[in-house]
């Protein structure tokens, strides 16, 4: 459970948090959305002070149905956004969420942390390489389909035997590749309908064989608006509740809009596990 970031090791066997941070008009909750740079600063400070573990920039959203946009944009948005925060907190681990391998490389030398991938490497077939080349920490997530597609008819025979499969052939080619750190995660809501993401979630402790890391986004997600019938600016109280199930089966990284209240969520859970 020990993660080489940048030269610093860090240890995962008490779970830690990962602040959301859109560098995006259009993602889906707009809570998480900053638009300038001053406004990104602010909140960056605020989920530091609230004891953000990693903070995850994204400038490309994935939610459903969403467009692609070009690399140069994508970079744009993302670049001058971690210089930034580098420059002002240089000890922040910031973490790029991208399937693109040559904005995972830029991103890279501009100083981040790891490499988050809702694809698994199969919307950019450079980038297990790239991530080998870089020796970087790498999230490996399941998705079926693409953004465009993936909610349209996510259908599955076993749901947990199929992305236990998915992940474990991604491990081996990584493995292959060299690659030592990494992360997990279910993909909640990359193609799964609302039942396949509760089935997942219950069984959380089995993915990976409980080899790996697993890291949980759950935040302000459908699996809490359709099943509560809320928006997702009422969904905090269900997302909290998922995250306290996720650490109980087994979760290490928490990846959450509301940093404050996952810390809390985590404090609470030690407690009752001491």
């Amino acid at each position: 459970m020990l993660m080489n970031c940048k030269g610093k090791l860090i240890d995962l066997s008490q779970p830690k948090v990962m602040g959301i941070l859109n560098a995006t008009p259009d993602s889906f909750y707009a809570g998480s959305r900053v638009g300038k740079l001053d406004e990104a600063l602010k909140k960056t400070e605020q989920m530091l002070l609230e004891g953000a573990d990693f903070l995850d920039i994204g400038g490309m959203s994935t939610r459903p149905n969403s467009n692609e946009i070009s690399e140069s944009e994508e970079l744009n948005r993302v670049l001058p956004l971690i210089e930034l925060i580098l420059k002002e907190f240089p000890e922040t681990l910031i973490s790029i969420d991208t399937y693109r391998s040559n904005v995972a490389e830029e991103a890279a030398h501009a100083g981040v942390a790891l490499i988050n991938d809702i694809s698994a490497g199969t919307l950019d077939d450079e980038l297990f390489s790239t991530i080998a080349k870089l020796q970087i920490p790498y999230i490996l997530m399941h998705m079926q389909g693409n953004p465009r597609t993936m909610q349209e008819n996510p259908s599955y025979d076993n749901v947990l035997l199929e992305v236990n499969l998915f992940l474990s052939q991604k491990i081996n080619k990584l493995r292959e590749l060299g690659v030592n750190d990494i992360i997990i995660g279910p993909g909640v809501g990359f193609g799964k309908t609302l039942q396949h993401n509760y089935q997942l979630l219950k069984y959380l402790n089995l993915l990976g064989q409980g080899e790996f890391p697993i890291l949980v986004g759950v935040s302000r997600k459908s699996m809490v608006t359709k099943l509560l019938n809320v928006k997702n600016t009422e969904a905090l109280n269900g997302t909290s509740a998922l995250n306290m199930w996720a650490l109980e089966k087994g979760a290490k990284i928490l990846r959450v809009h509301d940093v404050k209240e996952a810390n809390e969520v985590i404090e609470i859970w030690q407690a009752l596990n001491s």
